[in-house]
C-alpha cells in the first residue's frame, strides 16, 4: 500500500499548507533578523527590548510550522513558555546544566533575569494576539457581519445555529442553504 505524504501532511488542505509555507517562511525571516541583533546591534533599545518580542515571535512561528489552524490560544503558551525559560534564568539554568563555559548555550538560554523581559514577552504575545485575530477574520470572513438585526426575517439564523457551516460555506452560503430549505 502506498502512502500518500508523512503522516503529518495526511488530510491537510491547501490552506493548511500555505499556512505552513507562510509560518515557515516567517520564522526564517525573523530568525535572521534575530542573529543580525544579537551580533551586530549592541545599543539599549533594540537588542534588550525588540530583541526580547522578535523571540516571541521566532518561537510562535516555529510552533505553527507543526500546528498551523486551531491554537487559538497559542499566543498565551508562547508567553508561558517564554516566562519559563525567564524564571530557569533566575534560577542560573546554564551553570546548573554545566554549560556555563558554552557560549551558544548562554545567548540560547540566556544567563541574566529580568522582569524586563517578561514585559517584552507579554507585549510580543499582545502583539501576536492582535496579527493571529485579523488574520482570523480575514480567513474566515467574519468581519463585520452581525448576529441578527431586527427585521432581518431571521436571514442570520443559520450563522448563528449552525457556526461550522457557516464557516465552512460563509455566511452568504449558510443563508442561500436556509432560503432554499
Amino acid at each position: 500500500m502506498k502512502r500518500k505524504g508523512t503522516f503529518a501532511m495526511r488530510g491537510m488542505t491547501e490552506r493548511d499548507k500555505k499556512l505552513r509555507l507562510l509560518y515557515g517562511a516567517a520564522f526564517l525571516v525573523l530568525m535572521v533578523v534575530e542573529t543580525l541583533i544579537a551580533l551586530y546591534v549592541h545599543d539599549k533599545v533594540i537588542r534588550p527590548y525588540v530583541g526580547d518580542m522578535l523571540v516571541v515571535l521566532v518561537v510562535y512561528c516555529f510552533v505553527r510550522i507543526v500546528i498551523p489552524v486551531k491554537a487559538r490560544l497559542m499566543p498565551l503558551y508562547v508567553f508561558v513558555f517564554a516566562a519559563c525559560v525567564e524564571v530557569l534564568q533566575y534560577f542560573d539554568l546554564v551553570t546548573l546544566l554545566g554549560l556555563s563555559g558554552n557560549r551558544f548555550a548562554r545567548i540560547v538560554f540566556g544567563s541574566v533575569f529580568d522582569v524586563k523581559d517578561l514585559a517584552c514577552y507579554a507585549a510580543g504575545c499582545l502583539l501576536l494576539e492582535v496579527w493571529e485575530r485579523r488574520i482570523r477574520r480575514k480567513i474566515c470572513g467574519q468581519t463585520g457581519q452581525k448576529r441578527e438585526e431586527p427585521g432581518s426575517g431571521g436571514k442570520n439564523r443559520k450563522w448563528r445555529e449552525e457556526p461550522e457551516v457557516a464557516r465552512r460555506t460563509g455566511i452568504k452560503e449558510a443563508i442561500k442553504n436556509e432560503d432554499s430549505r
